[in-house]
């Protein structure tokens, strides 16, 4: 991988903290995001990463900021990776308005206000654009939030729609992760209230019988940033150990 000049988007924790240290362990400058600049100024000291733009990407002119500011730092973008993103919500037959909203701005907006504002900045580099979304957002997954399944639906839409009036040296795709587990992730948490519960689920619903890793989803993040990836847009890359059923 040639160096790129990248923004990951909600990397302070969990998979976008991951994909921003294989990242930069692969020799390319990182500009990690979140909401807490305390918690991202000690990350970014301890990673060693490029720089970090902190800010709430649901709202139009903190994501211009971000975006403005990680341009000229970086001066130029070739990779823009929006993970940030939310599923605690409430329970399916529960939603109301408080709910519906925090979920399109933090799994909607969070992605689309960073993309329109870094369009014009990718077209002068061949640019790529990936989103990381959820198997919720592709077909029914029972128990999960409606209101968080139904922004990442919405999100795998507008990716899908809008590969088709980017630039055209532009690329953009999605990666839906399924279970993975890592350190205070949500599987992380059920499996140390009850582990027999949650390879049960396993069993009964994931035909590889496990959970997935976080090394399962930067690795394919390497593939799709890279030239390798050069003729693929508007895709959905799953990685679920077989648990959807949609072709």
């Amino acid at each position: 991988m040639t160096q790129k000049k990248i923004l990951v988007t909600g990397s302070s924790s969990g998979i976008g903290l991951a994909i921003a240290k294989e990242l930069k362990k692969k020799g390319n400058l990182v500009i990690i995001n979140g909401r807490n600049k305390k918690k991202l100024s000690k990350i970014c000291k301890k990673e060693n990463f490029f720089s970090l733009e902190s800010g709430n990407l649901s709202i139009p002119n903190e994501a211009k900021r971000v975006v403005v500011n990680s341009y000229k730092k970086l001066g130029g973008l070739d990779v823009v990776i929006c993970n940030a993103g939310e599923s605690k919500s409430c329970k399916p037959g529960k939603e109301n308005f408080k709910d519906w909203n925090k979920m399109f701005n933090q799994n909607f907006f969070s992605a689309s206000n960073v993309i329109e504002n870094s369009k014009n900045y990718l077209k002068k580099t061949n640019g790529k654009i990936l989103c990381i979304s959820s198997i919720c957002g592709n077909e029914l997954i029972k128990g999960a939030p409606i209101t968080y399944s139904t922004a990442k639906a919405a999100l795998n839409f507008y990716v899908k729609s809008l590969s088709h009036y980017l630039p055209k040296n532009i690329t953009i795709n999605l990666i839906s992760p399924g279970n993975i587990l890592f350190n205070n992730s949500v599987w992380d948490k059920k499996i140390k209230v009850n582990k027999k519960k949650v390879y049960k689920i396993l069993k009964e619903n994931v035909p590889l019988n496990k959970l997935g890793s976080l090394r399962d989803i930067v690795d394919i993040v390497c593939y799709l940033i890279s030239e390798k990836s050069n003729y693929i847009t508007g895709s959905n890359f799953v990685i679920d150990g077989g648990q959807t059923t949609k072709i």
